[in-house]
């Protein structure tokens, strides 16, 4: 078995520079974890009216309402077999901006050929995601369809007006020996939202499990 970034991308895996192919190949069968800590050069956000929203989304974890500069996060990629028996990928992030630190919660699934990524700490949001590779080696990650899952509610298409699409983009910089990445969350109508730009260094310690505190607090069936 190869990861879940792997089977998604198909031949164009091969692509990604060499750094970037250890760091997306976290999985089950690879037998560790990816764990970043840098420093995000600036996180910023829209005009004031899309706050509330951001603090909103801030009580599950899906939406991160803060900013400023030189901003130290970490994030963590581990491995681990749900519930329902599908390999999954957390992508924990967090950001002290404050005392008490930020956080954005996502766990991947490979679901028909394509990562599928639910956000928040209870996987109320499922988001498909369209990736590519670069011709430098890097990684082009765009948010696609959303799906809103919560009780007996049956999943609906999340309308776009009231949410964002996600374009990240993700490389190795062989020079400074560092992982760069830079995110921005445009909404149709309103323009930007939220977005950031930083860089990190990576370790990669033995994992076949995520650590609870990682782990949603429910894990949705529903694709």
């Amino acid at each position: 078995m190869t990861s879940i970034f792997e089977q998604a991308l198909g031949d164009d895996f091969a692509r990604l520079s060499p750094m970037m192919r250890k760091r997306f190949g976290v999985g089950l069968d690879a037998g560790y974890a990816c764990v970043g800590t840098g420093v995000m050069s600036r996180i910023r956000r829209g005009p004031w009216w899309v706050v509330p929203f951001l603090y909103v989304g801030r009580l599950r974890n899906i939406l991160i309402p803060d900013v400023g500069e030189n901003v130290p996060f970490t994030i963590e990629n581990y491995p681990y077999r749900d519930p329902l028996g599908r390999e999954t990928v957390t992508f924990v992030r967090e950001y002290r901006v404050r005392r008490r630190p930020s956080r954005f919660d996502a766990t991947m699934i490979l679901s028909d050929g394509r990562v599928l990524d639910y956000l928040g700490t209870h996987q109320h949001l499922a988001v498909d995601l369209d990736l590519r590779v670069g011709d430098n080696g890097s990684l082009h990650l765009e948010s696609g369809a959303q799906r809103f899952y919560e009780g007996r509610l049956i999943g609906f298409r999340f309308p776009m007006l009231f949410s964002g699409r996600a374009r990240l983009h993700e490389w190795y910089d062989e020079d400074a020996e560092v992982f760069r990445i830079e995110l921005e969350v445009r909404n149709a109508v309103f323009g930007f939202l939220f977005g950031y730009a930083g860089e990190f260094r990576c370790d990669f310690p033995e994992a076949t499990d995520a650590p609870a505190r990682l782990k949603p607090v429910r894990h949705e069936s529903r694709v």
